[in-house]
């Protein structure tokens, strides 16, 4: 008989997709199951109610649960654009990082940070990007910059250069107070009725969780969906 944990774990991978548990298993992504659940679901979600605008992604970072969003699009005929800085990442600086998000850092910048398995972390890999183009390609997508783009640099400095439209859902997954805060406060206008963002970090690191809970309290038209991972919807 399998055990409790081997049962749960066989229910927890039967909820994903077969393009999730390839992603998975070629080490593209650090999200754990029940994450890549959850945003698939919410893909699903969107696209049963015909909730049309882009699909974006802040922190690319391998591309795997960028590969997932980016399928949903083009299923549906709608643009994603994935930003990243493709390198190393910018430090915590705001006083509302915590301890654990700058013990994290140290680690990546003092070059010890392990990547997914025996790789390497991503963040020391020359041309991140190219790879992920790489990478896309071998999931049939084509990065045309159009359709399909990776916007390598700081997100404050990408993102007001952007063509903007209406955003039907965006994966938000870049750790600190500041760059969370930042990607909030971008998107917020454009989220169509019904549309969601989904926050990897909340439940990680505490400046990641203050800018998501400052943005709720903000922005009332904004419901809280907790879980593995935060997902905010924008009520109807």
């Amino acid at each position: 008989m399998p055990s409790p944990i081997a049962s749960l774990r066989e229910r927890l991978f039967a909820s994903i997709s077969r393009r999730a548990h390839r992603i998975k298993s070629e080490g593209l992504t650090y999200l754990g199951v029940s994450r890549l659940a959850r945003i698939e679901g919410e893909l699903e979600r969107i696209h049963k109610l015909q909730i049309r605008g882009d699909y974006l992604e802040f922190g690319v970072a391998l591309g795997g649960s960028a590969l997932l969003i980016a399928h949903a699009a083009v299923a549906v005929g709608q643009r994603f654009a994935g930003f990243d800085v493709f390198g190393m990442i910018p430090a915590p600086t705001s006083d509302k990082d915590d301890a654990t998000s700058r013990a994290r850092y140290a680690v990546i910048r003092s070059g010890q940070s392990r990547g997914i398995g025996s790789a390497p972390y991503y963040g020391y890999t020359p041309d991140l990007r190219s790879q992920v183009v790489n990478t896309f390609e071998r999931y049939g997508l084509r990065v045309d910059g159009d359709r399909i783009a990776l916007v390598q640099g700081l997100f404050e400095e990408t993102w007001p250069v952007q063509p903007k439209g209406t955003i039907a859902f965006a994966h938000i997954d870049c750790d600190w107070y500041d760059p969370v805060r930042f990607c909030l406060a971008a998107v917020a206008e454009h989220v169509q009725p019904g549309g969601a963002l989904v926050l990897d970090d909340y439940h990680d690191y505490g400046g990641c969780r203050t800018a998501a809970d400052e943005f709720l309290a903000a922005h009332s038209h904004f419901e809280k969906v907790d879980g593995a991972n935060l997902i905010l919807r924008r009520r109807p």
